[in-house]
């Protein structure tokens, strides 16, 4: 098979969506790796070590896209990027359609095979290829609340941790899993006071057992969280239902009671938001904005700020999946894996995701069907 890796071409995007390791794999197994040149370069990897592994480089990334039968890439295709795409092309990235309606419509309409990163899961109910991007993105959530407290950058000139004699700060954080529980642990670490807010007992539970440290626990609904962001300084948004558009659990109404100079950093805002305030999304050459006095920091690819740690985060967790596409065929993959299988959010004009489908009230065509 013919693998491309594009350079990526988001605003502040510098990962890539394979290492050197993962093209001397691929090339061993007889598959050939299209790479554009410099597509390492802002994670630390030169064309050389690309070379010396076996890829093939490409001066352009439309020689890329005209050859390779398999694209990979980080995030989402960028508009200039659609007409590259043709009809049963395999894409195996970071879609989050659910959260934007223009992508999925001009992806169904290239006809491309979509398989999203977000949605493969495994029988346990993980997400195997989102962890490692949601590890980093919780842990920088907390660094970059901290860097936007501070009064130079707009906030309540509150150190996180605090001193002694003078209280740290009040993070809320809202959901419990993969983002949330790497958010608590850092802002734990800093000595701030942490209130994490989750619909699920049981993981509530398990944070309490596992985090040390100034942690409160409460169970998600209205009431409560209206309480926690009245009092909280920095409010990290860490909600995610896979596939779908993120809930809005925090209103305008909400923002306007907060305190002046404090940070919302909403993690979800790939998957639509769960903060009504933030109407859009940042990048990292302009990550925030202020509304009714609170800073919102809303950039979409937070991991994009740590590209060689994200980049060999993610491609450890790839790998193993771009080997059974290349080895097998996407369509025999797919039948043979049922975490693959679920990652298929597209099929040559179709949408076989379901939740995919109902964000945009788009017709849903089950993949058993649509294959």
């Amino acid at each position: 098979m013919i693998i491309g890796v594009p350079r990526e071409i988001k605003p502040g995007e510098n990962r890539v969506a394979i290492v050197p390791a993962g093209v001397e794999e691929l090339t061993r197994r007889g598959h050939r790796v299209l790479v554009e040149e410099g597509a390492g370069r802002g994670s630390g990897i030169l064309d050389e070590e690309f070379l010396s592994a076996g890829a093939i480089l490409r001066k352009q990334a439309e020689e890329i896209y005209a050859e390779a039968d398999l694209i990979l890439k980080v995030k989402e295709p960028q508009p200039s990027e659609y007409p590259l795409l043709r009809r049963g092309q395999v894409v195996f990235t970071y879609l989050h359609l659910a959260a934007d309606r223009a992508l999925t419509v001009a992806l169904v309409e290239r006809g491309i095979v979509g398989i999203a990163y977000e949605t493969i899961q495994l029988p346990d109910g993980s997400l195997p290829l989102l962890t490692p991007m949601s590890e980093v993105a919780g842990r920088m959530s907390v660094q970059v609340g901290a860097q936007f407290l501070e009064k130079v950058h707009g906030g309540r000139g509150i150190l996180l941790g605090g001193v002694p004699g003078v209280p740290g700060a009040e993070v809320v954080i809202l959901g419990g899993g993969t983002v949330g529980f790497n958010a608590a642990r850092i802002a734990l670490g800093m000595g701030a006071h942490v209130t994490v807010i989750d619909s699920n007992v049981p993981r509530l539970r398990f944070l309490e057992e596992v985090l040390q440290g100034n942690l409160i626990t409460v169970v998600s609904n209205r009431y409560n969280i209206d309480r926690a962001v009245r009092y909280a300084d920095l409010v990290i948004g860490a909600v995610l239902i896979p596939g779908a558009r993120a809930p809005r659990l925090v209103t305008e109404e909400m923002v306007r009671a907060m305190k002046e100079g404090s940070v919302i950093v909403d993690v979800a805002v790939d998957q639509g938001g769960c903060i009504e305030t933030v109407d859009r999304a940042t990048t990292h050459d302009d990550p925030v904005f202020v509304k009714h006095g609170v800073v919102h920091y809303a950039v979409a690819n937070i991991p994009g700020a740590v590209p060689r740690t994200s980049t060999y985060a993610l491609t450890n967790c790839t790998l193993p999946y771009v080997l059974e596409l290349a080895d097998k065929g996407w369509k025999a993959a797919v039948r043979a894996s049922r975490p693959l299988a679920l990652g298929v959010n597209l099929l040559e004009g179709s949408v076989t995701y379901e939740a995919v489908a109902r964000a945009h009230d788009l017709p849903y065509v089950p993949l058993a069907e649509a294959m």
